[in-house]
Order: C-alpha cells, then structure tokens, then sequence
C-alpha cells in the first residue's frame, strides 16, 4: 500500500510490483544491447533514412539497423513522461502518467457475439455503430476504440471508417491505428477537421494511433510509417510489441519481456530522430503461447504476469503506459468470462497501466460483445472504486460513533454519517450486477447476467441523445472519407 495524505484523511493505495530495481535495470540494459549488437528489421525506407541520418549503420542488404547504445538512451530521455487526452468538444479526460488509469474497449475485433442468437458472426456497421453509443455512455470507461472491423465495407477504407463512426458518434477520445500506409493522412485530416487545425490537434490529442512492432525484432514498412507520421504531426503512438513466450519470442516470461523491451525502445529511436518529444506510449498485447492448442490465451495468469512485468519496464523509464488486459478467452459469456476479464482488469488498475485496453473482448482478442462491454464497465468501475483504497472520514475514526450507541440505539442506518458517507465509502453497481434476494431474482424472470447486460445496452442505444457533431463537419468528414462511388452517409441512422 502507498499512503497519501489528502484534504480528508489518510489515503491507501494499493499497490503490486513484480521486478526487483537491479532486474528491471538488467533487462532495460540487455535491451539496449541487443539493438546494438543484433540490431532490429527494418522495413521502411522512410525510417532507414531517418537511421542513417542520425549516423546509424543500416545494413542495406538485410535491413538490419544496429543502434547504438547511447542513441537508445538519448531518445529515452527525449520523449515525455505524461500525455493529456481531450474530447471531441476539447474538454481534458485523462492524463496518461504516474499511476492514472483509463479504460477503452478492445480494438479491431474482426469478429461480434451476436446479442441475440449468441453466435460468433462477422461485425457490421450497425454493429460498431450501437457499440459505440452505448460506450459513450459507460460511465468508467473514459475512451473509445475503433472496436470493431465493419465487413460492410470495402476492405481498403476499413481502418479510416471505424474512425469516421467513432467521431460522428461519440465525444470520447479514440484508441485507433492504421492497415495502409495511405490512411494516416486521410485519419489525421479527420482529426484536424474536428480540432479545426493541426496546431489545435497537438495541442489537445484526440486520438492514439496503435502501432505493433513484428517479433522477433522487425518493424514493418507499415508500423514504421505510423510512428513516423505520428511523430511529425504530435500525435500520440502506442506501440503495441506482441511477443508470444515459446513462439516468437523466448520461452521465458523474462525473456519475452527483454524482447519486448528491444522492440519498443527502436520504435522510441525513430520517433524522436523524426521529431524530439513526440508523444509515446509503451504498450503491448504480448502472450503466452499455449502449447496445447497453439493459440495465445490472453486471459492466462501468466499473459497477465507478462503484461504486468513489461509495464513496469516502461513505468522504470518513465514512459506513459499501456497493455490489453481484462478480456477473455471464452467463446461465450460464462464464468471463465468473468474471471479472466475480472483478475485481469484488477491486476491492470493495481499496477497503474495508463491506458487499459480490452474491454469487451473474447476469443483471443478477435470478438467484441456489447454485452461485455457493458459488464465490463461494472468491473472498471469496481478497479476505480478498489484502488482509491480506504480513506480515513473522520478523527476519531468510529470511537464517537460508537458512544452513541445505548438500549434504544441498535443501528446506525438513518444517522447523519451513514446519509453522509455511504455512496462515497461503497461503490454501487447498476442493475447489471444481481444483489437482489432469490425471490426477487425469481419474480424478475430468473435472468442470467448477459441478459440483464443485453437489456441495458439495448436501453443505452434507445437513450443515446443523438449526434451533436455539426452537420457541415460530418459532410468534412464525409468527404475525406470518400472512396470512389461508395455513399459513406448511407451507413449513419443519422
């Protein structure tokens, strides 16, 4: 636990470390060597040149470009240590530093549970459209993502459009990336058109592009030039390394976290060769590799413990943080849903990840629920509440309470203090979470959590308020979006 003197009281949080200082420092230090001495893929020309600029030897035939070691450090102290997320209206949601927590839905889930028929389907407009509308009313979950990969649309305008919906249809910020290296300008000129310039949108970030390195130690021609346009133009970059322990990457969680470590410090290389400063974030979606089944659990412990051990890294260096954790690997929601998306959420906000990722989320990181979503916003809530920790009201503590205490006195439900206190001292749940008798349980129709979950995101799409973005910006947008004779608008229930 942290204590913390506040206005009202003592405040405890709780907190979980997993790596000693001496080791973090090890493998922040074997990092840097292996940039050095292996060195790492490079795909993109763009990047290659940025390299080679800085004096970097780039070997042209394998485009391998080995870093040196002082160059790594260098660009560990350039890039900032916090980055404030606005809405759409330029209002401050977060700021992604020290232990601060913010939830967002899972990204780029290719897949839905249906809501009615709870069969895994293809996603489709309407489908982020709703999801969409009811996020922007969960309360603890502060951002948006660009959840869900529309199968509605042609394949090459996939990543713009779920940004398009996502800005149309909510004020929150947005977690979201790129698939081609030509939708950068077209996303960053629908950022603009909604801050209403380039300088308003490095002022106050409206989004965060994911960019995901490929391991073993390769970034791609396509992550390289996200990062790099990220840097140039301020706008923040997550990069998301995805090593999985026995696969592609060692078999050791350690090892894993080493390489991790190796992928995102060259991306920070680049970024601030392009521009000093620019704004970063280290994240990750890494995984153990199940093999049984060879799949990549997400919900395992040790995923979790993985994830846990690289976001320490990043908080030893000083680094706003990242990592997908809260999802299952269930197919359905059921209790494995709950216990892998519960531990893992928990664990997330106990250790302070910036920005938490994966709400929503089953099968492998590939399907998104409504009704998930709308669970999970309990369970965020929950974190919220838990790591708050206890505070001390009153001093004494609960001796002046007690005195009060005589024969007639046997309960202190209607005392002032209990009117005072209780909705700050408990967290209360909406209707989602069952806390009824088993009568009333039975007399209500004996319904399961996804039903009630199914119920409220049906009442939070009919209660969405509507579009407020101004009709001539959503033509902007529009526009931009266009791609041959394809109507844009024609997907909006505007």
């Amino acid at each position: 636990m942290v204590l913390d003197k506040k206005r009202s009281g003592y405040l405890m949080r709780p907190v979980i470390n997993i790596l000693e200082n001496e080791l973090k420092e090890k493998v922040v230090t074997e990092a840097i060597e292996i940039l050095e001495e292996i060195g790492i893929f490079i795909e993109n020309n763009e990047a290659i040149e940025i390299l080679q600029n800085a004096g970097i030897d780039v070997n042209q035939e394998k485009n391998r470009a080995k870093i040196p070691a002082d160059i790594v450090r260098k660009s560990i102290k350039s890039a900032p240590s916090s980055i404030t997320l606005f809405d759409r209206e330029g209002k401050e949601v977060t700021k992604l530093e020290k232990e601060n927590i913010c939830f967002d839905p899972g990204s780029a889930a290719l897949q839905v549970l249906d809501p009615e028929t709870n069969e895994i389907r293809l996603g489709i407009s309407k489908d982020l459209i709703n999801f969409t509308k009811v996020v922007e009313q969960l309360e603890y979950i502060h951002a948006q993502s660009t959840a869900i990969i529309c199968s509605d649309v042609p394949e090459v305008v996939a990543d713009r459009y779920r940004l398009y919906l996502a800005l149309i249809y909510s004020k929150k910020p947005v977690i979201t990336g790129t698939f081609a290296k030509e939708s950068f300008e077209i996303m960053k000129d629908m950022l603009v058109t909604i801050r209403g310039g380039e300088k308003e949108l490095r002022k106050k970030p409206l989004a965060i592009f994911d960019a995901c390195p490929s391991p073993p130690l390769k970034w791609s021609d396509l992550t390289c030039q996200s990062i790099i346009d990220g840097a140039k133009y301020g706008i923040p970059s997550e990069f998301v390394s995805m090593p999985m322990t026995g696969a592609n990457a060692p078999v050791t969680i350690l090892g894993a976290i080493v390489q991790h470590a190796a992928e995102t410090l060259a991306g920070i290389v680049i970024t601030q060769l392009v521009s000093p400063r620019a704004p970063v974030i280290w994240g990750g979606s890494p995984a153990v590799f199940d093999m049984r089944k060879g799949t990549t659990p997400m919900g395992s412990i040790d995923t979790m413990i993985l994830d846990l051990g690289f976001v320490e890294i990043g908080k030893y260096l000083n680094f706003p943080t990242h990592a997908y954790l809260g999802m299952s690997d269930a197919k359905i929601l059921d209790a494995q849903t709950g216990f892998e998306t519960g531990m893992g959420a928990l664990l997330a906000g106990i250790k302070g990840v910036n920005m938490i990722s994966g709400a929503g989320m089953i099968d492998f990181e590939t399907t998104q629920s409504i009704q998930k979503v709308v669970i999970d916003n309990e369970i965020c809530g929950m974190v919220h509440k838990f790591i708050k920790g206890i505070t001390q009201r009153d001093e004494p503590i609960a001796k002046h309470l007690l005195k009060e205490f005589d024969e007639k006195t046997t309960h202190l439900l209607s005392h002032d203090h209990t009117l005072k206190w209780f909705k700050e001292e408990q967290f209360i749940p909406s209707m989602v979470i069952d806390r009824s008798t088993n009568e009333e349980w039975i007399n209500k129709g004996r319904k399961s959590i996804g039903q009630r979950a199914n119920e409220r995101a049906e009442k939070l799409i009919k209660k969405y308020p509507g579009v407020t973005l101004e009709k001539d910006i959503i033509n902007d947008l529009s526009k931009i979006m266009k791609y041959k004779d394809v109507d844009f608008k024609s997907f909006l229930d505007l």
